[in-house]
């Protein structure tokens, strides 16, 4: 367990040192003892979190042992998505800037490059206006987090117009290599589409092998290291 929440605060750093989140945005694991839980910071910036910030939530959002400490007003993207997906184990909710021209354009998300096919065959796009009209745009209840989780589907990513995204991962590692390339893949599809109005995106078969290739251990492994030697050079307190 101690080693489960050691990886949990150092992918905040991992995601804060890569660009991906900034002050905001956040990420979770499912508990690896009870399903029917899940682990994620207090409300405090990605790049700060430590082990001591990580709480415990019920899958409805609510915390086991708040102890003072506030949550994350968006806890309910994670609660809903674990709720609605056996197979989901981590979690990521950003604002990466490079992603949200795809959710207020008619303009879809596509892998363009080989490491881009970990975001999937489809990026649904998730409207929090079309349910529940005009508000913050923060979902911060559980019927809010469930209309995203059923936009998300089976897909590992769903973007939130003008919002930012939520990604889900069989893992850790993996949430964390789809959020990094979702946004890598965002800056290089909208690059391209300047150059040209024709773009090469990878074909159906393509995506399925390189995605399957990409979801292997090894892979994820030696990026995780990477990134983490990156982000972690002062060690996780």
């Amino acid at each position: 367990m101690s080693g489960a929440l050691r990886d949990l605060a150092l992918a905040n750093r991992i995601l804060a040192h890569e660009g991906v989140v900034d002050a905001f945005g956040h990420v979770s694991i499912r508990h690896p003892q009870r399903a029917d839980r899940f682990i994620l910071s207090r409300s405090r910036a990605p790049e700060l979190v430590t082990v001591d910030d990580l709480m415990e939530f019920e899958l409805d959002g609510t915390p086991i042992d708040a102890r003072g400490r506030t949550p994350y007003s968006e806890r309910f993207i994670h609660a809903a998505i674990y709720e609605r997906r056996a197979d989901v184990t981590s979690v990521i909710h950003n604002h990466s800037h490079a992603i949200i021209p795809y959710g207020i354009t008619p303009v879809k998300l596509r892998p363009v490059l080989h490491m881009g096919a970990a975001i999937g065959e489809e990026v649904p796009v998730w409207d929090i206006r079309r349910r529940f009209g005009d508000t913050d745009m923060l979902v911060v209840n559980m019927e809010q987090g469930r209309d995203l989780a059923a936009a998300l589907g089976e897909n590992r990513v769903a973007l939130m117009r003008g919002h930012g995204c939520a990604v889900a991962g069989r893992g850790l590692r993996e949430a964390v290599f789809t959020a990094i390339y979702l946004q890598v893949n965002a800056v290089l599809q909208s690059a391209a589409m300047n150059l040209s109005a024709e773009v090469q995106y990878l074909s159906p078969g393509e995506l399925a092998r390189t995605k399957q290739m990409l979801s292997q251990d090894v892979g994820l492994q030696r990026a995780w290291e990477y990134w983490a030697m990156r982000a972690n050079r002062g060690g996780i307190e």
